[in-house]
């Protein structure tokens, strides 16, 4: 596991989101290792199959996960870039879409040219140019309005027709607390 995951999920959080998972779907969820996990430090490469993982920071405002560059090819994170409108699971706060803009130009700046997350699919780098773009655009609204509402308004009319537009209401919300 990445750096300071084991002590995370045994803490609120992680382990309030599993119980959730776990009254969700009840027995589909695999158990959690229950034996000592070895953390990997940050900034280091570790090398299996002859395969290197380059293992790196997450965005700031994520919990103690790792991006991770696989072969110097694709570029594992939390989040897979999308053509779509965040969550707010992604982005709770003014300082997440920072944090996810400077996670997004290191994954650029990395040279992978393939884009991999724990929620998405495979993306490729124009998703991340998107999304490097749409969080631009998204700070720029945020400061532009001074209501969830009118953002909600904003992010509808800047981005019409985006997939995910049904979660804009709790994005607005989340930014506007």
């Amino acid at each position: 596991m990445a750096e300071g995951m084991p002590e995370f999920t045994k803490g609120e959080v992680y382990g309030g989101m599993m119980a959730g998972f776990a009254q969700a779907f009840g027995g589909a969820l695999t158990d959690m290792p229950t034996g000592k996990a070895a953390e990997v430090a940050f900034g280091s490469t570790q090398t299996w199959a002859g395969v290197t993982f380059e293992f790196r920071r997450g965005a700031a405002s994520d919990f103690p996960g790792a991006s991770i560059l696989i072969g110097g090819k694709a570029y594992y994170t939390h989040w897979t870039p999308a053509k779509a409108h965040v969550s707010h699971l992604q982005i709770s706060s003014p300082g997440a879409i920072d944090a996810e803009i400077a996670e997004a130009k290191s994954s650029l700046a990395s040279g992978a040219a393939l884009f991999i997350g724990g929620h998405g699919g495979a993306a490729k780098r124009d998703d991340v140019e998107f999304k490097i773009a749409y969080l631009e655009k998204m700070k720029a609204l945020l400061k532009a309005n001074s209501t969830a509402q009118a953002f909600v308004a904003a992010m509808r009319q800047a981005w019409a027709g985006l997939p995910g537009e049904a979660g804009l209401e709790a994005l607005g919300k989340a930014l506007y607390k």
